[in-house]
């Protein structure tokens, strides 16, 4: 688990990276400064840890390009404290984005071989979010809603209709949605029926999958 002054300098650098693609919020640009983003990684994708690109990490799923990861932590406008529900823990890695960011974050992951994995990856990192589970990320966490803000972090071919519910009013729900391209949507909740849709630019993510593995 090392983390050197050679990292340090290439976080350095992708942060230069991220700016010149117009990421702008200081709280993100900071936490991807910190975290030792080649800790989530196979080893053998160490020496590439650091370039803006998505990687696999097993159970068919990728780590996220540290732009996308950037650009939706970016979209949640998070404050100190704000409760965040993530759907897909995937690699941890954007968790410990969140965390960094103050987040409060309860995370679902639907495949048991990640959420293994970075349930132990985490705390060694000092990295505490309030809730990781295992389980089906379109059910969402009711029992620990409403939610200031959810991210979803895989492409999904609709909003599942929990999440809007689990989501406060003023809140702000970020979802990659498509098929085969995703388009990134943003979501605010003006009130009880009512929510304004933003949408972003188009990515690719792994789909969003229905129940456990």
């Amino acid at each position: 688990m090392k983390d050197t002054a050679k990292h340090q300098g290439l976080r350095n650098q992708l942060v230069s990276v991220l700016q010149e693609k117009g990421i702008i919020d200081k709280n993100v640009l900071e936490a991807i400064r910190k975290i030792p983003r080649h800790l989530f990684l196979n080893s053998s994708f160490e020496a590439y840890a650091y370039q803006d690109k998505a990687f696999p990490i097993g159970a068919g799923q990728t780590i996220s390009q540290p732009y996308t990861v950037a650009f939706q932590s970016q979209l949640l406008e998070i404050k100190k404290d704000d409760k965040v529900l993530e759907i897909g823990t995937g690699s941890g890695y954007q968790t410990a984005v969140l965390c960094m960011m103050g987040a409060k974050v309860f995370s679902v992951e639907r495949q048991n071989e990640l959420f293994k994995q970075t349930s132990a990856l985490l705390p060694k990192l000092g990295i505490r979010p309030k809730h990781l589970t295992f389980g089906d990320g379109y059910k969402g966490l009711p029992g620990f809603a409403p939610f200031d803000s959810i991210i979803v972090t895989a492409g999904a071919p609709f909003i599942p209709q929990p999440l809007m519910a689990q989501l406060k009013i003023g809140g702000r729900l970020v979802i990659p949605l498509g098929e085969e391209v995703q388009i990134m949507t943003l979501l605010i909740r003006k009130n009880e029926t009512q929510f304004e849709k933003h949408e972003l630019g188009e990515f690719r993510f792994v789909p969003l999958l229905e129940d456990k593995n």
